[in-house]
């Protein structure tokens, strides 16, 4: 049985407040619990009887919990109540393994979108990126709305917040890449690129001044054709994807 107690604290772990008092976070669907356990220590995991004997031989530590639907329902965050509800606790992921100089970094500086971090979260993992540093105003990477976009791909992933002009002035030997409008075309950089820090603005208002004065490689995504109207900008997530790939296609 998941009890009212267990249920009021999945729906108090929707408050950053209360995330960071625990330093827990909550995760729903199979696909998203299973990637987490083991990387994330697992406080309980609720769900129903076949589920657990279904998946037993991928469940690592934390308490198990049979519940019926309709307590899964009323303990769910989302619209569709979920197979399985879980709780983890965050890890401590070292800021000095986030190193520009020697593997590509990515940067988030004031991205509000937690839909938009777990979707830059999910292609971080996709194209073989580690370490992800965000200014302290970037969206909650262990939000349920982020944990839920991200798809167990923060299990892979290591998340730092940190005063970001200060993070970037440590590495004073690396490049510092940086999406503006008004860059070098994306496709004109040379190869290879092996190394180095690229920075995402927010949504709104992009890379914000104090940051943009610290990067050393003003680059941009061209529209096709070039002089075609049409949006005004790509959304930051996608945007993120297009430029990391391509990184990627130039490492060798």
């Amino acid at each position: 049985m998941l009890s009212k107690a267990k249920i009021k604290q999945v729906h108090a772990l929707e408050l950053k407040k209360h995330r960071d008092e625990q330093q827990a976070f909550v995760a729903e669907g199979t696909k998203t619990v299973i990637d987490l356990m083991g990387t994330f220590a697992c406080e309980w995991v609720a769900a129903r009887p076949e589920w657990f004997d279904a998946h037993a031989d991928q469940l690592s530590d934390g308490e198990r919990i049979e519940a019926d639907r309709d307590e899964l329902h009323r303990a769910s965050l989302l619209k569709s109540p979920p197979e399985v509800i879980a709780i983890f606790h965050r890890r401590e992921d070292d800021l000095r393994g986030a190193d520009p100089t020697q593997e590509w970094v990515i940067a988030l500086d004031g991205v509000q979108d937690p839909g938009n971090l777990g979707t830059v979260i999910r292609t971080a993992d996709w194209l073989g990126y580690t370490h992800l540093v965000c200014s302290p105003d970037t969206a909650d990477a262990f939000g349920p709305k982020a944990i839920q976009s991200a798809m167990g791909s923060t299990a892979r992933i290591h998340i730092h917040y940190t005063d970001l002009p200060a993070f970037i002035r440590s590495h004073s030997e690396a490049m510092i890449y940086g999406t503006f409008a008004d860059g070098t075309p994306l496709y004109d950089l040379p190869s290879p690129l092996t190394a180095g820090l690229l920075v995402m603005g927010s949504e709104g208002r992009g890379i914000r001044p104090e940051v943009a004065a610290l990067v050393t490689h003003r680059i941009g995504i061209p529209r096709y054709p070039t002089d075609r109207y049409g949006a005004e900008s790509l959304n930051v997530a996608v945007a993120t994807a297009i430029v990391c790939a391509e990184i990627r296609r130039r490492a060798h």
